[in-house]
């Protein structure tokens, strides 16, 4: 399974980063795990053809980690001609924020006659949701997005297990998602700055004994916090990385 950061940044762009989007290929499938506002310009940036995309999985309901998918589907309907199916996952309301979102940004697009089949589907919390080979657990993130709940996302494929915290500041909900991942990405917003909803190394740091992913990859970082990671023994994400698992 290859994981490429297509966005690794915070809602700001924060040393000039993209986005949240992680695209994940097999050799059955390939999808993104969050599709934030900037995901088109990174797909272009990294030649990765937009209509190759199966499935989108969403974290939670914010510009930065949804606000893609509006782009991309506007795309695919006027640019690309896109003749392929597309399932769109995420959260209760998925369905409604992303299409209250086209009529915001290009009113009547919600309305469009798709060129393709186009499915939304909303997962709920603690129940397995399954689309061809690719599992996931949804668990309550310590965050908030609206009336949809934000999540922690557990996903399975291949025999392997790979766990994004989404945004949020330490729960049961992310220790239950991410004990024993073969690789936990995590949002570490900050260093050691308490901010409600989110996360800092400190707070990471002091639970990894308790949930022992076996790689950990640290991603939506502020610019203090990138600042720091320079001399810290933490493996962490930047646009265009790639990982094997």
């Amino acid at each position: 399974m290859e994981v490429r950061f297509l966005g690794s940044g915070d809602a700001f762009g924060s040393g000039g980063r993209l986005n949240t989007c992680f695209m994940v290929t097999t050799p059955e499938i390939r999808f993104l795990i969050d599709c934030g506002a900037t995901s088109l310009v990174a797909m272009n940036r990294c030649g990765v053809d937009p209509n190759s995309i199966d499935k989108i999985l969403l974290s939670h309901l914010h510009g930065d980690h949804f606000g893609g998918v509006v782009f991309l589907l506007v795309h695919a309907h006027s640019a690309s001609k896109r003749d392929r199916p597309l399932v769109v996952a995420g959260p209760r309301t998925t369905e409604k924020r992303v299409m209250e979102a086209m009529e915001c940004l290009y009113p009547g697009s919600s309305k469009n006659p798709w060129r393709f089949d186009l499915t939304f589907e909303e997962y709920e919390i603690e129940k397995e949701w399954c689309s061809g080979p690719v599992s996931l657990m949804a668990y309550q993130a310590n965050h908030k997005a609206g009336e949809g709940p934000a999540c922690a996302l557990r996903i399975t494929i291949e025999g392997k297990t790979l766990t994004y915290s989404g945004d949020g500041a330490w729960s049961d909900g992310l220790a239950k998602a991410a004990a024993g991942a073969d690789l936990f990405i995590a949002e570490v917003n900050f260093y050691d700055k308490d901010v409600s909803f989110h996360m800092n190394l400190q707070t990471l740091t002091a639970h990894l004994d308790e949930i022992a992913p076996k790689r950990l990859i640290l991603t939506h970082m502020d610019e203090d916090m990138l600042e720091r990671a320079k001399n810290l023994d933490f493996e962490t994400a930047h646009d265009g990385k790639i990982v094997e698992i």
